[in-house]
């Protein structure tokens, strides 16, 4: 592989990389910093535990609310507490908030710019054995929509770390999407993170992956297998799915000619849809999408699902060898 030194990545082909769940660095995070700012508020819709928002309630029960199964109220309570001044963090599964809650996420957070930082937590078919009805695969497509949020897709615990700690630093609403599953941790402290800024993880010359999420790792194992076929691949995270990095997505284009994009979300309104706007106003080329083709998930473990769908490193080299050849042709 041609790790891009910049990134100061581990090698991403280690057994021995630490594995957590992104939803264990997202409430990490927020009670880090609860402990430096005493503005800051979080919340819950009775899955505290599960959304690791805990960490700060052990720690601030004062400044903790659980509004019950009821996100609908989770939006507008976050927003209220907003519009006083507060920073607000909330966690909840994805398939309730944003699924659940969109028109009060949409009026009283992003109209009113209210300083609310979303987790949308179980998200995608890493949340396996949860089963279809729980596997959110639409989340970035409703939240992408909204005037005014950032949204992002993080594709490790250090990465998620950051974007929290970004989120806090930073005015208005973000939805932060987390796993319920344990992902490798490849990135470091030392990894640069900017919101609007693709990471351009792995080199190459032949043709572009750009992922984003628990389908990024996958990208690079896919990459490591075919250069030893002697494909040239290059591996971009492209982690703020709200605001497109249109300098890097031109360059990759420019210099790969074909992007195949990744993600454990439908096809439609998520990474893909993002790239292929992009392109279609800087530089258009063939992006060839690869998440859910407008299906619901099933019950497994989240390997199991993600195999089944071609989302893992064996389906991403499979259509990776399908447009090497297409542009032989």
């Amino acid at each position: 592989m041609k790790l891009n030194p910049e990134m100061h990545l581990l090698d991403p082909l280690s057994p021995e990389l630490k594995k957590a769940a992104t939803r264990n660095a997202f409430g990490a995070a927020v009670a880090e910093i609860g402990g430096k700012d005493p503005n800051v508020i979080a919340m819950s819709s009775d899955v505290a535990g599960s959304v690791q928002v805990s960490l700060f309630s052990d720690k601030f029960p004062g400044r903790f609310f659980n509004v019950g199964v009821a996100e609908q109220n989770l939006a507008a309570v976050a927003a209220g507490l907003a519009y006083s001044g507060k920073t607000v963090f909330i966690g909840a599964f994805g398939i309730f908030s944003p699924g659940r809650n969109w028109e009060q996420v949409r009026t009283t957070i992003c109209y009113a710019k209210a300083n609310v930082k979303m987790e949308g937590s179980h998200t995608g078919l890493n949340a396996g054995e949860d089963g279809a009805t729980h596997q959110a695969l639409e989340d970035i497509a409703l939240v992408r929509s909204l005037p005014d949020m950032t949204v992002i897709s993080p594709c490790d615990y250090n990465e998620t770390y950051k974007a929290v700690f970004a989120a806090w630093k930073a005015p208005g609403p973000f939805y932060i999407r987390c796993t319920r599953g344990a992902l490798p941790t490849f990135t470091t402290q030392q990894t640069p993170f900017e919101v609007g800024k693709i990471n351009l993880l792995n080199e190459g010359s032949d043709i572009a992956i750009v992922a984003a999420g628990d389908t990024v790792h996958e990208s690079l194992m896919a990459a490591a297998s075919l250069e030893k076929e002697g494909v040239s691949v290059a591996v971009a995270d492209m982690h703020t799915l709200s605001h497109p990095d249109s300098h890097a997505l031109e360059k990759l284009a420019k210099e790969c000619g074909t992007i195949i994009t990744v993600e454990d979300h439908q096809v439609k309104g998520g990474l893909g849809s993002a790239v292929c706007e992009t392109l279609a106003d800087v530089h258009p080329a063939r992006v060839r999408r690869l998440g859910m083709n407008m299906k619901f998930g099933e019950s497994g473990t989240g390997a199991q699902v993600m195999k089944k769908y071609g989302l893992e490193r064996e389906g991403i080299a499979k259509a990776v060898r399908e447009e090497i050849a297409l542009k032989k042709k």
